[in-house]
């Protein structure tokens, strides 16, 4: 059901991933992701594997935990996978299969497995800072991060306060969409029977009353920075001031070496070749 999905949920833990930096962490997230994107040799994907099995370990999160949030995305690896196979050959021109106008070639397999462990390592990383990072810190982190464009007088602060509340209400809205199919459920609406089209009909019920909860939630969250004056001083003050420990220092050299690794990996590659 909706209620495993994990994107954008808080796992609170007293690890050396929790209290590192949010902005040191935020910074990972980025190298992280573009260093998943350069890996080119079965190494590499070892490598990326390890990082990522390391900082959920030290982070002290449940690996089922994590693997919950490849769910949401499975259909979206599924679907590239299938389309990588049947319509990528790549360099090899090795058929393993051939129907018709289709030709699967080994070098389609290869590219869509690749594509597909890039998705779950990309989604995996990054809900490991959701999961290690609350939205207030996220927001913090956010925010000075972007404060240089607070000299072109770009909203800084708006921004991050809508990205962080986007980040806590997709949550919020799976556990409601959960509660509404449960309900509807309960008094005779069939969700889980037909095909495809008649599932995503069943759903469409489902609609009004969890826009009417969004819209109550937005207008009630709305009501509460209000009353408290949000946004009225022009300099904000923190309770917490973050500063850079020697944790960020070793979680930012871990990641450094990693993506070390993977350069002179593909330097090698290009060598060979």
């Amino acid at each position: 059901m909706l209620r495993d999905v994990t994107f954008g949920q808080y796992y609170p833990k007293n690890s050396f991933v929790h209290r590192m930096d949010a902005r040191v962490k935020i910074l990972l997230m980025i190298l992280y992701i573009v260093t998943i994107f350069l890996v080119q040799t079965y190494s590499g994907y070892i490598a990326t594997a390890f990082v990522l099995i390391t900082t959920i370990v030290v982070a002290r999160i449940p690996l089922k935990t994590v693997l919950k949030s490849v769910k949401a995305v499975i259909f979206l690896v599924l679907f590239t996978a299938i389309l990588n196979i049947l319509f990528y050959q790549g360099e090899s021109t090795t058929v393993v299969f051939s129907w018709w106008i289709i030709k699967v070639t080994d070098g389609g397999l290869l590219f869509a497995m690749q594509m597909a462990f890039r998705l779950i390592f990309l989604v995996m990383g990054t809900s490991l800072l959701t999961f290690t990072t609350t939205p207030v810190e996220l927001t913090d982190g956010i925010e000075s991060l972007l404060s240089p464009l607070k000299l072109i007088r770009v909203p800084v602060h708006d921004i991050a306060v809508i990205m962080s509340i986007t980040l806590r209400f997709i949550p919020i809205l799976m556990e409601e969409t959960d509660k509404i199919i449960m309900a509807q459920s309960s008094r005779g609406a069939d969700f889980s029977s037909g095909g495809i089209i008649k599932r995503a009909k069943a759903l469409l019920p489902v609609l009004i009353p969890l826009f009417i909860s969004a819209f109550r939630r937005a207008d009630e969250l709305s009501l509460a920075m209000d009353s408290r004056c949000y946004g009225a001083p022009v300099k904000r003050t923190k309770h917490k001031v973050r500063r850079i420990s020697v944790r960020d220092i070793i979680g930012s050299i871990f990641y450094l070496a990693y993506l070390a690794f993977i350069i002179v990996d593909n330097s090698l590659l290009l060598l060979l070749i």
